[in-house]
């Protein structure tokens, strides 16, 4: 069955998400979106809104944030979206592992928090410390402030943060490939270290 039509912001509710073929500029947003999504391969809660704006932007030269709201808000009531905090994956399509041994960055919220979730492009500050699969405490800070998504951080942060919210606390596992990788860093991390962090969100300064 073909997908029911809908209008420019993708207002209609779809029977079925469109394929992995690329959309025409004059697709609906929803189809845009879901082609992002898809394009972007996030993690098991697929992909932030900043990242599916950028990608638009760049693939199909749309930059009309009211129309992607609307798209995004649409397409998650009428349940081909599912939203976590700001990040969106397709309903239909299989959730993206968080456990596959050393591919992913692995989290575990202790403490939800009660704001908006954090997204790339915002600046927070956090407390956190870090430590080996030892125990060995390698990092510690009070107050740390950085812009997420920005490669300010070791990449185990840029995605693994995504969605905090204030207040919240979360523990993340990041394998050696989102963390210092082959090289470590001296002389308190060596190479192909795994790293246990325990963050709190402590602040979100919305991006604009």
């Amino acid at each position: 069955m073909e997908a029911a039509s809908a209008n420019r912001d993708g207002s209609k509710q779809m029977n079925d998400p469109p394929s992995n073929k690329r959309p025409s500029k004059s697709a609906t947003v929803l189809h845009k979106v879901i082609f992002a999504i898809r394009s972007l391969k996030g993690g098991p809660k697929g992909s932030s809104r900043a990242a599916i704006s950028k990608f638009l932007a760049s693939e199909f030269e749309y930059d009309n944030a009211n129309a992607l709201k609307a798209a995004l808000k649409r397409g998650a009531a009428n349940g081909t979206l599912i939203q976590t905090g700001q990040s969106f994956r397709v309903a239909s399509d299989p959730v993206a592992s968080a456990k596959e041994g050393d591919n992913n960055v692995q989290s575990e919220d202790l403490v939800v928090g009660t704001s908006r979730g954090a997204c790339d492009g915002d600046t927070i500050t956090v407390a956190y410390e870090g430590r080996l699969d030892s125990g060995h405490q390698f990092d510690k800070a009070r107050s740390f402030t950085f812009v997420l998504g920005a490669g300010e951080v070791i990449k185990g942060w840029d995605s693994g943060i995504l969605s905090m919210k204030e207040g919240g606390k979360r523990k993340l596992v990041v394998p050696s490939k989102f963390g210092y990788g082959k090289r470590g860093c001296k002389p308190d991390i060596p190479p192909n270290a795994t790293l246990h962090f325990v963050i709190k969100m402590k602040k979100i300064v919305k991006h604009m």
